[in-house]
């Protein structure tokens, strides 16, 4: 990591107590940001770092750039221990089902009563209502909130291909804590901020459902919509690959037909405007899908590069390890796994998706191992070498006591 790449929170410290994805994505934004984040893990370690298959990626992409303790929180010293905890941060995170902290005094009225400057960040399957008390995940939100039926087929509905709203709610509780930061700085006083799974799905089927109030005709399903253009459609290509042709102006498709030798089709009338086409769109895609069939996808990217229309490659998640323009841009980092039978490996992961003053906020700190600054933070918090040998000795304080090396990136 460059060592001049700007960290506008550096001297900011925020405490998490949070599982998954969508809280922990939120401390991650502000660890990348330069905040010290600390994770409050279950002595026994936060589940994600044992998931497999779809979940085995969670950890070491959620939670760099964090410091780890574990604390048992059902033992009363625990429970002291985390509230000492938090009354150093200036942000808390959760995503705990409601009412979950409140017990161990964690929750944001105990907390800002003795720290009104505290910003206390709660991340919920949904806002305060009649829904508040059910059991949200993505896939819940996402068949409940329209979302699924706007991605899969008419009648087969089918969630994202990916934690969406997992990740855009924890980044929705960073932009409130932002937001509340700045806020703090005019009032000298903090605040809770809330963001919710069901209530950020809804926010992105924003844009469907005014296109019902405004047309008053149904919004189909991608696959079934209504496209606004004629050639804006995946193709399959010599040897079966597929790649994503566009031409989405007039302008455009003047071109698209010249650089394709498709000169008839440029002199049809029948499709001289976009309109046109999108009339007679099924006929005309089954004219270029035979007429594309036999060529090379590489080539028709060069030719489409060359030419600045739209194209894309139709890629698998492991391709973009070798993505020449994220490679080149420092889109990717190495991180070491703290975890599981790789542990200590080094792979490539993603940063966060902005430079700052020129350059990408990179890793400082590897996703850590359970308590691998326990001593750190306990020695920070006024702790005695007696009282941290004694956690230990009665497991409130779970893993690693000691500094481990090589814990920088």
């Amino acid at each position: 990591m460059n060592s001049n790449t700007p960290q506008p929170l550096r001297g900011l410290r925020a405490v998490e107590f949070t599982h998954m994805v969508m809280g922990p994505t939120c401390g991650m934004v502000l660890a990348d940001m330069g905040a010290e984040v600390i994770k409050v893990e279950p002595v026994e370690g936060e589940g994600t770092r044992r998931l497999l298959g779809a979940g085995a990626g969670f950890f070491p992409m959620f939670n760099r750039n964090k410091k780890s303790i574990g604390i048992d929180l059902k033992q009363a010293s625990g429970a002291a221990l985390a509230r000492r905890l938090a009354a150093s941060a200036d942000v808390v995170i959760e995503n705990f089902k409601p009412g979950a902290l409140k017990k161990f005094g964690l929750d944001y009225a105990s907390l800002s009563a003795a720290n009104d400057r505290l910003i206390y960040v709660s991340h919920k399957g949904f806002l305060p209502g009649p829904y508040e008390h059910r059991t949200a995940l993505d896939e819940v939100v996402q068949m409940m909130g329209g979302l699924a039926y706007m991605t899969g087929r008419p009648g087969d509905p089918l969630r994202a291909g990916t934690s969406v709203n997992d990740i855009m709610g924890g980044l929705f509780g960073a932009i409130g804590a932002l937001g509340a930061l700045i806020q703090r700085g005019i009032t000298g006083k903090g605040m809770e901020v809330q963001s919710a799974l069901y209530e950020n799905n809804v926010f992105l089927m924003g844009q469907h459902m005014l296109q019902y109030a405004l047309t008053g005709s149904h919004p189909k399903p991608m696959p079934a919509r209504d496209n606004p253009w004629a050639v804006y459609d995946v193709f399959t290509v010599k040897d079966g690959e597929q790649i994503f042709l566009a031409a989405v102006s007039d302008s455009q498709w003047r071109v698209f037909c010249d650089v394709l030798g498709f000169e008839d089709l440029k002199a049809d009338p029948t499709l001289a405007t976009n309109n046109d086409r999108v009339r007679v769109r099924p006929r005309l895609l089954a004219t270029l899908s035979e007429r594309l069939a036999g060529r090379d996808a590489a080539e028709l990217a060069q030719v489409f590069e060359r030419a600045g229309l739209p194209f894309a490659p139709i890629r698998r998640p492991e391709d973009l390890f070798d993505d020449p323009h994220l490679l080149a841009t420092g889109g990717l980092a190495d991180v070491e796994l703290p975890d599981g039978d790789k542990a200590g490996q080094k792979v490539k992961t993603t940063l966060f998706p902005i430079t700052m003053d020129g350059g990408r906020l990179g890793v400082r700190l590897q996703p850590p191992r359970l308590g691998a600054h326990a001593a750190e933070l306990l020695e920070g918090l006024g702790y005695g070498a007696q009282e941290i040998e004694s956690f230990r000795q009665q497991g409130v304080v779970g893993a690693e006591i000691t500094h481990p090396p090589g814990d920088k990136a």
